[in-house]
């Protein structure tokens, strides 16, 4: 009677797309990817994270997300390929000239490059000022795919929703906050 019972079990399991143990208790489905949405001062962006491939990288800016540290920064890099931000010097309008040398203070310390992603349109990388293991709260999303930036910037994510709305950035564009999708 039990193995009749496990049996059905997991037969209906498979079914559902859930995994049983030998016991017949249900395996938890593995946790969807994160996703962050971005509110802009011209729209919402969802950046799919991949912490598969990067896990110190992503968890890195999950905890900066969650501390809210990216609300109220501008984008402060933009040129015909790649929108940046994450430098906390772009809250201050009057350092405008510092943009982009700045960060959290505590780099990730790690280079974790993944050979299954490469830099296409809608990639989010992290940026660095010469080694990616000193990447830190600085991001950008690349609005035309550069295979050259391929085992030099590390890959934590992909735009899901909203490259229209990375299209129409401009420099100086508040960041009104990003949060985690529920």
């Amino acid at each position: 009677m039990r193995t009749t019972l496990v049996i059905a079990l997991c037969v209906a399991a498979a079914f559902a797309g859930i995994e049983t143990l030998e016991s017949g208790a249900q395996k938890p489905a593995p946790a969807a990817d994160p996703v962050l949405v971005m509110d802009t001062a011209k729209g919402p962006i969802e950046i799919r994270l991949f912490p598969a491939d990067a896990p110190k990288s992503v968890e890195h800016i999950l905890g900066l997300v969650r501390r809210n540290f990216y609300r109220g920064l501008r984008i402060h890099r933009l040129t015909p390929t790649i929108v940046q931000w994450g430098d906390p010097l772009s809250r201050d309008v009057s350092r405008k000239d510092s943009w982009g040398s700045g960060g959290s203070g505590t780099p990730i310390g790690v280079a974790e490059f993944s050979k299954r992603r490469t830099h296409q349109r809608g990639t989010v990388s992290l940026a660095h000022a010469g080694r990616a293991e000193f990447a830190d709260s600085q991001l950008f999303i690349l609005k035309a795919g550069n295979k050259g930036y391929d085992g030099k910037h590390v890959i934590i994510g992909q735009v899901t929703s909203g490259m229209g709305v990375v299209d129409k950035l401009a420099p100086a564009d508040v960041i009104k906050n990003i949060t985690i999708k529920p």
